[in-house]
């Protein structure tokens, strides 16, 4: 699929937090990317446009499904000319540049055994540290009911599991989730198990909203958002600047799950939000 100037250039506005008219990805792009839930529609009266209600999640997903777009260098200067298959090529090292799905599926990590299924075959997760599985035939794939599973946002929260254990009760079972290479997979999946889910995001105005959007949706109250005791202390010492960057975007937002109504409360009573990061325990020297 070669990319025209256009569409590269509405990528990277979407990239960079702002919306684009309708027309500007074409017919393919658009629906792979609506379809995928990494842009939603905004009507306005007759017309349409698109954003990306997270740019990480958006550039995550293009990067893993368009192999041209592989270390595509998005803060160059707006691209005058089309993306042809040479230029793909330089980034790439190949020239047929499709989107695709190499790697169905998503990770998994725990730091306990948690026994499972993959079809008739039971086997037991417990990664070594340092280690993470993936699970691709994620469709056959399943664990007790009685676990827990949590879904962390950050890649850096995702690895070091370990760090965080004191956030979590040490008498339940945990089965932890990433949702990386980004895809619906993971929700999917949830979709089709009864366990109990609870989202671990950043604490902003954005992390509520994805996990409203992208879980909650489609969970209703067998999900829920991860809260620690201490956030309100957290929030008054977290970033003001992350705030302000997603208040024009937000500011008409107001959760509908009725238990985010206290973070989302704190997070406005600050004007600040505090990045998940912050609960990982740093190792003594």
């Amino acid at each position: 699929m070669m990319l025209s100037d256009k569409q590269i250039n509405g990528l990277k506005t979407l990239l960079n937090g702002a919306s684009v008219a309708w027309s500007s990805l074409g017919n393919d792009l658009r629906k792979m990317l609506i379809d995928e839930e990494q842009v939603n529609v905004i009507t306005h009266g007759s017309h349409k446009s698109l954003f990306a209600p997270s740019s990480a999640s958006l550039r995550t997903f293009l990067e893993q499904h368009y192999e041209g777009l592989r270390g595509f260098d998005w803060d160059s200067e707006v691209i005058s000319t089309p993306l042809s298959r040479a230029d793909l090529a330089v980034n790439s090292g190949n020239s047929k540049a499709k989107a695709i799905r190499a790697c169905p599926g998503f990770l998994v990590n725990s730091y306990t055994s948690i026994p499972a299924k993959l079809g008739n075959k039971e086997i037991v997760i417990c990664p070594e540290e340092g280690t993470m599985l993936f699970v691709a035939d994620w469709k056959c794939f399943s664990i007790p009911q009685d676990v827990l599973v949590v879904g962390i946002e950050n890649v850096e929260n995702f690895r070091r599991i370990r760090n965080q254990k004191q956030l979590f009760p040490v008498n339940k079972s945990i089965l932890f989730v990433s949702r990386y290479p980004q895809s619906v997979d993971l929700r999917n999946w949830l979709m089709q198990i009864p366990n109990q889910y609870l989202h671990f995001g950043d604490f902003d105005l954005a992390g509520l909203r994805i996990f409203e959007t992208e879980f909650y949706k489609y969970l209703s109250t067998r999900s829920s958002f991860f809260i620690p005791e201490d956030i309100e202390c957290r929030l008054k010492n977290g970033s003001a600047e992350r705030y302000n960057n997603q208040y024009e975007k937000f500011k008409s937002y107001k959760p509908i799950d009725e238990r985010l109504l206290p973070l989302f409360n704190l997070i406005h009573k600050y004007h600040r939000g505090y990045d998940q990061e912050g609960y990982i325990l740093q190792e003594k020297d």
